[in-house]
């Protein structure tokens, strides 16, 4: 029996979030226990989003696998889709939040590149440039993003990189890099200290894309002398929240996701008690 009070629409996006990378194929009485509808009733509805093409179903195994009819409508979403124009609100309310410059990076090969910024409304701050090109392993958005690349592609930028410094901070060691990449990917973000401009702190967070991979970052950057580590702790949680909503509006399924995101929620939460 459907649930009156959520309506057929909220049943079926129900069903279409127990999908995810690890859970491609799903049989009837597993959508039914995980989303607590009766069999009779998640068969009925499964028919009919096979007939309309949101599912598809398997022959032989029975089972229902997303449909083409998805595929379309993502086409048409991520064509119309500017990662500017998504992180922008949410930028402009970490801004105020902070009243600290706040930058996009995405990522470019092994490089990471400013695409959008707010600068700070103080009279000192941090100015990031739009199209500052930077490598990786100086700076919090770099090494952020480097933490959370798939294993393979960090090593291969680690292994292809010159670390050449750019103040006496910038971390040029690959050793100390490796275990500083290990403390953010524990911690769930990253802060830096005039690691590329001196006298200069950021505090940064990953945004993931559809395919759960990391593609950018999301920076709370300013003069040092503000950044106390209580700030820093305030200012991961932060960024982690407000990067989290950029990557969810960019298609990341944090249902297929999520434990491991509660879990980092949780690591940053203890960081702040």
């Amino acid at each position: 029996m459907i649930d009156s009070k959520k309506g057929v629409l909220a049943h079926v996006c129900e069903i279409l979030d127990c999908f995810s990378q690890e859970r491609t194929e799903l049989g009837v009485r597993e959508l039914a226990r995980l989303t607590g509808l009766p069999t009779s009733t998640a068969g009925r509805l499964l028919h009919e989003m096979m007939e309309h093409g949101i599912l598809q179903q398997n022959p032989d195994t029975r089972t229902y696998t997303l449909g083409i009819r998805l595929l379309n409508w993502s086409g048409v979403y991520l064509a119309t889709l500017d990662i500017r124009a998504v992180a922008m609100p949410i930028m402009t309310e970490l801004q105020q939040l902070s009243r600290e410059t706040i930058s996009l990076y995405i990522l470019d090969g092994s490089d990471r590149v400013c695409v959008e910024r707010l600068e700070s409304p103080q009279n000192v701050r941090i100015v990031a440039r739009l199209g500052l090109r930077l490598p990786l392993y100086a700076g919090s958005a770099g090494k952020v993003i480097l933490a959370f690349l798939d294993a393979e592609h960090s090593e291969h930028i680690l292994a292809a990189d010159a670390l050449l410094p750019f103040t006496q901070h910038t971390i040029t060691n690959p050793v100390v890099l490796r275990e500083e990449l290990a403390k953010i990917r524990k911690l769930g973000y990253a802060y830096s200290h005039g690691e590329w401009i001196q006298d200069a702190s950021g505090v940064a967070a990953p945004i993931y894309g559809p395919d759960h991979n990391v593609t950018g970052a999301l920076t709370i950057s300013g003069p040092s002398q503000r950044f106390n580590q209580d700030i820093i702790e305030k200012y991961g949680r932060d960024a982690v929240n407000a990067a989290m909503q950029i990557s969810r509006l960019l298609g990341y399924n944090t249902h297929s996701s999520g434990t491991a995101y509660r879990k980092k929620l949780s690591t940053i939460t203890r960081y702040n008690e």
